[in-house]
C-alpha cells in the first residue's frame, strides 16, 4: 500500500475515554486508478476495528500478555515527566474516581484482572454501544466516500444505538464553590518544584469558550501573558509557566516549574495576576495580542489534517456546530467586559506542589 501508516491510541476528552484508530495512505491521483487505494484503505481500517481478531470469545493469550507488559511500561513512565505527573495528580485530587480524574491509561493494580475473555467482551460492548465517528480527510469526492462507507459489510452489521458517551462542554459541567481550597504537597526526588493550581469556572452560561480562551491567553498562554512576563521574566521565579483552559470540565489550570524555595513567592505573584484580571488591570493591547495569538493558532489547524480532525472530534463530543471561521469570529467579538466577568467566575479548587522537601 505504498508505505501506508496505521496506528491507534487513547485520548481523554472531558469524562470520555476516546479510542482512536488512524490510517494514512497515498491519494488515488498518484497511482493507477485501478488500484483504488482509498477503497482499500477504508476497507482495511474498518476490518481491523469492526472485525477484530477475537477467536472463541477471546483475544489471543500471547498477544494479551505482550500488551499488558507494554501498558505497564507506559503507566510506570508517567513519573518520568514531572510536569505531566504533577498536572495529572492535581486533576486526580480535584476529581477523584469521577471520569476526568482517572489517568487515561489506567492503573497498574488493574492490569492483572484483565483476561483475554473479559477484554474481548469489553471491546465488543464498546463497538455495539458507544458513539462512533468516522473522519476521512483528503483530496476526495464526498459522495464516493459516503457510498464506500454505506456499502461496507462491517458498517452494515453495526447495531443501531443511542450513543453511549458523556456530553462535555462548559454549559453541562455544574460546579459549586468548594468549602475549602485543597492544598496538597507531594515529596519526590526532583530537581525542580512543580506547582499546579486548579481553578473552577462557577457558571453554566453557554458559549463561554471564546471568552475563556482570550482570558487564558492574557493570563498565561504565550510569551505576552501576565504569568510569563511577571512570574518568569520580571521576578525570575519560574523556569516555565503557563495556563490552560479545559472547556469540557470548566477549569483553568496554572502550571509552573520553580525552585522549591520560591513556592510562596511564586504563589503570591500568581494570585496577584489573577486579581489583576478580575480588576480589569490589563490593556486593549493585551486583548489584541491574545486574540492575534489565538487566531494564528486557529488558522494553523487547517494546515494539518490531524489537527483539523481533532478539532472536529472535540466539536462532536461537545455538540458544537462550529467551523473554523465561526471560531475566529467568536474570538474577535470578545470584549474586555466579558473577560472581567469571566475572571470573577473563577474560584480556587486545588493547589498542588511537587517538591523535594
Amino acid at each position: 500500500m505504498y508505505g501506508a501508516t496505521f496506528d491507534c491510541g487513547i485520548d481523554k476528552m472531558g469524562d470520555n475515554q476516546v479510542l482512536k484508530f488512524y490510517i494514512e495512505s497515498i491519494n488515488d491521483n498518484f497511482v493507477n486508478e485501478t488500484e483504488e487505494m482509498l477503497r482499500k484503505t477504508i476497507n482495511l481500517i474498518l476490518e481491523i476495528v469492526f472485525n477484530t481478531l477475537i477467536e472463541n470469545g477471546k483475544f489471543r493469550e500471547n498477544i494479551l500478555e505482550i500488551e499488558k507488559q507494554n501498558l505497564r511500561q507506559v503507566i510506570e513512565s508517567k513519573i518520568d515527566d514531572k510536569d505531566i505527573y504533577a498536572f495529572e495528580n492535581c486533576i486526580s485530587s480535584m476529581y477523584g474516581d469521577n471520569g476526568f480524574g482517572l489517568y487515561k491509561y489506567g492503573y497498574l493494580e488493574d492490569i492483572e484482572s484483565i483476561t483475554a475473555q473479559s477484554l474481548a467482551k469489553n471491546y465488543e460492548n464498546l463497538i455495539n454501544t458507544c458513539k462512533i465517528d468516522i473522519f476521512i480527510s483528503g483530496d476526495l469526492k464526498q459522495l464516493d466516500v459516503k457510498e464506500m462507507l454505506e456499502n461496507d459489510e462491517n458498517i452494515k452489521k453495526l447495531a443501531e444505538r443511542q450513543p453511549n458517551y458523556i456530553l462535555n462542554n462548559e454549559s453541562t459541567e455544574s460546579k459549586q464553590k468548594v468549602d475549602k481550597v485543597q492544598e496538597k504537597q507531594e515529596k519526590l526526588d526532583v530537581a525542580q518544584g512543580k506547582l499546579v493550581i486548579g481553578l473552577d469556572v462557577l457558571s453554566k452560561q453557554e458559549n463561554l469558550g471564546c471568552v475563556a480562551l482570550v482570558y487564558n491567553a492574557i493570563l498565561g498562554d504565550g510569551v505576552n501573558s501576565m504569568l510569563f512576563q511577571n512570574v518568569r521574566e520580571k521576578a525570575s521565579l519560574a523556569y516555565s509557566t503557563k495556563s490552560k483552559y479545559v472547556k469540557q470540565k470548566g477549569n483553568i489550570f496554572i502550571r509552573c516549574g520553580i525552585e522549591v524555595d520560591n513556592y510562596q513567592k511564586a504563589l503570591d505573584i500568581i494570585r496577584e495576576q489573577l486579581e489583576n484580571v478580575k480588576q480589569g488591570n490589563f490593556t486593549e493591547e493585551d486583548i489584541n495580542n491574545a486574540k492575534c495569538y489565538l487566531i494564528s493558532g486557529i488558522k494553523s489547524i487547517e494546515e494539518e489534517q490531524d489537527s483539523e480532525i481533532v478539532f472536529y472530534i472535540g466539536n462532536e463530543i461537545s455538540k458544537l456546530n462550529m467551523n473554523l471561521k465561526q471560531y475566529i469570529d467568536g474570538i474577535e467579538k470578545v470584549s474586555k467586559k466579558e473577560i472581567i466577568e469571566f475572571a470573577n467566575m473563577l474560584e480556587y479548587n486545588t493547589i498542588y506542589f511537587l517538591t523535594n522537601k
